[in-house]
């Protein structure tokens, strides 16, 4: 018998009640819905709406149905519309008829919120820990690669020499922020919704505080009509998801395009890697590529809740059903993704000369001809069309600019001399850029210092 059957007559249509029917998703409410209905009973019992010897039996049982689930003895059933009415079936199966009154002074409304948001209070706090890991793994690269020089780029075209440490913990400053909105988060989901019924909360004497402490919540909502419609803490999840996913994403490219035989910066592991069905010498970054694909998976995630609670009036519609698939799907897919990112950058292996070649033969110490130019007196729109001329010299001779003859420079100007070599050095080049944020040694060395602390 359904919860809702009392003034319907006859059966619901068979593809009425599939479509209707949650429990294939929601099952993954079972033990927060069990746990939100022991506070819910400690309540009833509190304040004398379920005598003690009632209470103490409803609890038993679902402590005991709780314990059949865990050992395998009792599994969900899926023929349930939902979970609560699973639970709720289950408990009366256990106990007997006194089962039914464990649903005294509550509406599935309120419910279904609360278990909802005890779930994603756990959930975020397992992506938290598996963040933190991700950034201590970037940070242990960049300690390894401190000394590793790079051509940094912008528009794809390579720009001024870097070091890869400094272009990983850009990443971990990415993770930095992405910690801070998950934790910031908490701050809007802990607040309790159970006691608001259906939407208009009851005439029962009811204490909400008190189920507010059994489950840990911070406080109560104090509507009652926002605290069963509110699915504001999904929206936010799903975008603080999203963000985390494109992040993820961008260094996925990254990876791909370092680990490509044009570059030959990276190679991926093969734990990491497969191989073509066809063409025997290929090597696939595959979880690079699947992490970028499913980052616009977090975004059509994202997307759908938004749509879905756009043009809802108050207070709860069924509409918002559709809100568990794919928060769940979101929270799976980004621990995924996060474990996979963790295990790819800790195993990764990085050519050095390979790295540090790109950058001689891209001219990236350009702007370093221009600063000793400007360093001697020169405005830095001459000195940056003296470098310009320079580096198309250097490129119709085939020569990188340490290559290229003083007398040359002096045609350019007079103000160049022996030094110019030593100041357009590329490893001196990045380890001169000491200002704050940049890819000396030393200021990597403080970025990393300060990462790390902010995670611990």
């Amino acid at each position: 018998m359904k919860l809702w059957s009392g003034m319907l007559s006859g059966d619901l249509d068979k593809f009425a009640e599939e479509f209707n029917s949650s429990i294939k998703i929601d099952q993954r409410l079972v033990f927060d819905d069990i746990k939100g209905s022991i506070a819910h009973v400690k309540m009833l019992r509190k304040t004398g709406i379920l005598e003690k010897n009632e209470a103490d039996q409803i609890i038993k049982g679902l402590e005991v149905i709780k314990q059949k689930l865990l050992d395998g003895s009792l599994k969900v059933d899926l023929t349930s519309e939902d979970v609560h009415t699973f639970v709720e079936s289950a408990l009366i199966d256990e106990i007997g008829e006194l089962g039914k009154k464990m649903h005294t002074a509550r509406s599935r409304n309120d419910q279904v919120t609360t278990d909802l948001k005890l779930n994603l209070r756990d959930e975020s706090k397992e992506i938290l820990k598996l963040l933190k890991k991700y950034i201590n793994v970037l940070c242990k690269k960049a300690k390894e690669n401190k000394d590793t020089i790079m051509p940094g780029y912008t528009h794809l075209q390579a720009a001024q020499p870097v070091t890869f440490a400094h272009h990983l913990m850009a990443y971990s400053m990415m993770g930095l922020r992405d910690l801070e909105r998950l934790e910031d988060y908490k701050k809007r989901l802990n607040f309790s919704p159970l006691g608001a019924c259906a939407l208009a909360g009851t005439t029962y004497p009811i204490d909400r505080e008190f189920t507010v402490k059994e489950l840990g919540f911070d406080s109560l909502m104090q509507n009652s009509m926002d605290a069963v419609s509110d699915r504001d803490y999904i929206l936010e999840l799903q975008s603080v998801l999203s963000i985390i996913g494109i992040h993820l994403s961008r260094l996925s490219e990254e990876l791909i395009i370092w680990s490509s035989q044009p570059y030959h910066f990276v190679k991926i592991d093969d734990k990491f890697s497969t191989g073509s069905s066809i063409m025997p010498q290929k090597k696939n970054p595959d979880m690079a590529e699947l992490i970028r694909s499913k980052s616009a998976r977090l975004i059509g995630n994202m997307n759908q809740s938004f749509v879905m609670m756009k043009g809802l009036p108050l207070a709860y519609s069924k509409d918002m059903q559709e809100d568990k698939e794919s928060i769940f799907d979101s929270v799976d897919t980004i621990k995924m993704a996060l474990e996979v990112m963790a295990g790819q950058i800790e195993t990764l292996t990085v050519n050095k000369e390979k790295m540090l070649k790109a950058c001689k033969d891209g001219f990236l110490n350009a702007t370093d001809v221009a600063d000793y130019l400007v360093n001697k007196g020169l405005s830095f729109r001459d000195a940056h069309h003296i470098s310009a001329r320079l580096v198309k010299y250097g490129i119709e001779n085939n020569k990188g600019l340490d290559e290229i003859e003083l007398g040359i420079y002096k045609n350019e100007s007079e103000l160049f001399e022996e030094d110019i070599y030593d100041e357009i050095d590329i490893i001196k080049c990045v380890n001169e850029r000491k200002s704050l944020g940049g890819p000396a040694k030393s200021e990597v060395e403080r970025q990393i210092k300060f990462v790390q602390e902010k995670i611990r």
